[in-house]
Formats: structure tokens, sequence, C-alpha cells
């Protein structure tokens, strides 16, 4: 009787394979065919409801990853790589004088060099096949099992810290990449310029885009106002946003889109963003908002994102008419408390507290107060599609598998308010102003604080100092005198 069931089973399942095609759609935007083809790895079928992701950047092959176990107990139909997937760069020692001086003002040398091809191999391998991920990527492989490993790339394995379209070995990068993510080797994925594509989940009613960027490979320099993503990848972005409406949209880049910190944490340091490229920003809202070419409003957009070593979830609402979330996974090990030692950790925990936050979501569920999370995580967006009308909850995961924070929307709230466009930002707007628009005083509060605290610090210490100093020559004065 079991054998019976199985194959009935694997023939049902064989039968909705070929009355779908095969695979589940990719890249289906309308466009004429061939001039964007987006490739697959896996064909899964295209009638199976998508209800539960996962996501994550920032994972060092080289230690230990026990995040996996909380993975893959979410037990995600999809998967999405936001890079980061190995550190592939190398780094030279923190020198501020000298001949291969890496920081501050006499720096000389690059702090960050690539790897050779074969080394970033190596690395590739140490990530492919750490033992939780094998477990996922075994699924990922299984004929009978709905799961789907798809991804992109950021700096660190493109091959080098904040790196470009200048970057000479891209292209090897590319290849690499899309070796780990098992793509084909007859992709056409293979052979565009960049990593970007898309991909179609789901029947009608219950569709789930996913459009994963592309942020390396034709992005101008830093602070440039440049481009980040180049006219080919925009050209393709804008055909994938007019194409068929799915109820859900979500753009997976590997730098945030909607960021707190690209004006914050100086001078101390800077985060990549598209902050970083407000033109870019401006253009992407606005191919979200109205397409120029097809007239038409993309509707249940939102972003996932990595690269920062922490984790939040930030929410935009002038870009659009509608609010557009950005849920920032980072990372799967690397992760910003874990460069201090554990017990100052506190000092990481009140440095993000400091920081403005003007576009970050404040919820209950929150572990800490400034709701930003600096240990291992990976992001989670669970869909319920039945329930009426249908909701999305948006979760930071710890290692574990607990929420470190979370929020619950419906899907409604993504889609336009009686076709009328969001107010313009008032000066100091929460969720509207831009960090840049700040006032210098709120802007650089961490650093007023920074350095208004060493300074009392150093005053008390030259007090301290001072008093003893007196209190030690009075001694000595009525010792003489007696």
């Amino acid at each position: 009787m079991a054998d019976s069931v199985l194959r009935s089973g694997i023939i049902l399942l064989l039968l909705i394979l070929l009355a779908s095609g095969g695979h589940w759609k990719v890249s289906a935007s309308g466009q004429p065919p061939g001039k964007f083809p987006i490739p697959h790895s896996k064909s899964p079928p295209s009638a199976a409801v998508v209800s539960r992701l996962a996501f994550g950047s920032c994972a060092n092959q080289s230690g230990p990853q026990p995040i996996w176990n909380a993975v893959i107990d979410f037990d995600p139909q999809v998967f999405i790589w936001l890079g980061d997937n190995i550190y592939g760069d190398n780094r030279r020692p923190f020198s501020v004088f000298g001949r291969t001086a890496t920081i501050g003002p006499w720096k000389n040398t690059p702090r960050f060099f690539p790897s050779s091809e074969e080394e970033m191999r190596r690395r590739y391998r140490l990530a492919k096949y750490q033992p939780g991920y094998s477990v996922l990527r075994q699924r990922a492989q299984h004929e009978l099992i709905l799961l789907q490993i798809i991804g992109t790339y950021d700096d660190h394995d493109y091959g080098l810290n904040d790196a470009g379209k200048e970057f000479p070995l891209k292209n090897i990068s590319q290849r690499l990449l899309l070796d780990f993510l098992d793509e084909p080797e007859d992709s056409p994925r293979r052979k565009q310029a960049g990593v970007y594509a898309s991909y179609v989940f789901g029947p009608p009613g219950k569709q789930l885009k996913v459009i994963v960027l592309d942020t390396r490979y034709h992005r101008d320099p830093l602070f440039s106002d440049g481009s980040i993503l180049g006219e080919s990848q925009w050209e393709w972005l804008a055909n994938e946003l007019s194409g068929p409406q799915t109820e859900i949209t979500i753009i997976a880049s590997s730098i945030q889109v909607v960021s707190n910190l690209s004006a914050t944490t100086g001078p101390f340091f800077y985060l990549e963003s598209w902050g970083h490229f407000p033109t870019e920003r401006e253009r992407l809202y606005k191919l979200i908002t109205n397409n120029a070419v097809f007239l038409l409003q993309r509707t249940g957009v939102f972003f996932i994102s990595g690269d920062v070593h922490f984790a939040e979830i930030t929410r935009f609402d002038c870009g659009c008419e509608y609010p557009l979330y950005d849920i920032t996974s980072s990372g799967l090990t690397q992760a910003v408390e874990r460069t201090v030692p554990q017990p100052f950790d506190f000092l990481v925990r009140l440095a993000a507290w400091l920081t403005p936050s003007t576009m970050r979501v404040h919820s209950q569920t929150c572990l800490y107060k400034s709701c930003a999370y600096g240990q291992p995580n990976f992001g989670a967006v669970e869909i319920d599609w039945d329930s009426v009308p249908p909701t999305m909850k948006f979760e930071v995961r710890t290692v574990n598998g607990d929420p470190a924070n979370s929020i619950e929307i419906l899907l409604s709230e993504l889609q336009p308010k009686n076709n009328s466009r969001i107010p313009a930002s008032k000066p100091y707007q929460r969720h509207c102003s831009l960090e840049v628009e700040l006032p210098w005083f709120r802007r650089y509060q961490l650093a007023l604080t920074f350095f208004g605290s060493v300074a009392v610090f150093v005053v008390a210490l030259t007090v301290l100092v001072k008093s003893i100093a007196s209190a030690s020559k009075k001694c000595v004065r009525k010792l003489k005198i007696d």
C-alpha cells in the first residue's frame, strides 16, 4: 500500500512538472524572449505556494557556522544569499606609520588585497561543505523537497573590500559565485555582465517574485553619486518591475537601500549603502512608483539586504505611494558585537541606541531598546496567504532560531491608498527625513557623546591627578615641618 501511494505521488509530481513546463517561472516579466534571459538551477513545480523564505549574509568560511541548524528548523522554501557568502579578500594589519601605513592620514598601502582564483575556490569549497550548509544544500537538491537556494555577492566574495566596476577580477568572481550556487554550466546567467536574476514562485493569486540585484559589477566609485546598477541592469530591472503583476515582489540588494547609518556614523567609519548614491536610490523609488514606459506601479514591494554586521528592520514612507520596508540581516557569523570582548557588548548596544535611526522600525518584540541586533542572525519572511486579508511577518532570528525582532503587516499595506502619494516629508519627520537632512548635532550624536565622554574622562582624570599631586605636596610639607 505504501509503495502504491508513493508511486502515485511520484506520478502526480511528474504530471505537475510537465504541466508547468518543468520549472518555476524565472524572469517572467513579459519582455521579448531571449532579451534578458535569466536561468534557473533547480526545477520545482511552479504551482507550489511559497510561504517561508530565509536569507542571510556575511559568513566566514573559516570558522564554525552553527546558525544553519536554526535555518533548517525554520524549513524555508527559498534561501537567499545576500553577499559576503565567503571572505575572499585579505587584510593587512593596522598600521598608522611607516612604509605600510594602512589607516590614518599617512595611509600609503591598501588595507585589503585580493586572493588568487585558486585561493578563492578553496574558500568557496570550505563554505560549500560547512556541515550545516551542506544539509541545506542537500535538501535543495532533493527532488521531493521544495527548496531553492539563490543569491548574489557583495564586496568580500566579489573579491575586494568596497570594490566596484573597476575590479579587474570581476568575471572570475561571477563564475565562482555561480559555481557556489550550483548554477548550470549552460546557464545564460554565466554569459551576462553581472549576476542579477529574477524568479517567480507560486500560482496566480499567490505569486511571489524575487529580484536579485548585482550591486558590484557596474558600480561607480563610492561617494561619486554615480551608478550602482549600470544601464544594462537598469533596463533589465525596468522590464522586471513592469512585467506581469505579482502579489509580492522582493528586491534583494547586498547593501542597504533604506539605511540609517550612511551619514550618522561619522567621523568614525562609513557603511556602504544606496544612501551614498542618492540619485540612484531616487531612481529606484521612482521605478517602483511609476515606470515611464508602461505607466504601472508595482505593489507589494519590499527590500532585503545584508553587509553591515547587524540586523534591523527599516521603513521609508516618502519614496513611494506606500511604505517601503528593508529587512537587513547580517551576518550569519560576522556580527558587530563579536568585535569586542563579551563583557563590553553593552558598549556596542549603547552606541546603537545613541545612533540616530530615522528609518528604523521600533516594536515591542525587539530584544534591545535600539531595535538593532548585533549578534549572528538570519532573516525570515512568513506569508499567511489564507488569512483575510493576507499577512506577512518580517523577522530577524538568532542563532537559536528565536526572534530578535519581528513585525507583522497586512499585504494590503503595500499598496497605494486612494491613489494618492504619501505627503512630502516635513522637517525631521520619522520614516521620511533622510539622515543627511538631520541637524548636525543630531546626526553626529554618537560622535558628540563619545568625544564628550572622553573629554569628561580626561578632565576628571586631570583633576584627580592634580588633587593627588596637591595632597602629596601638602603631606610632604607637613612631614618636613614635623
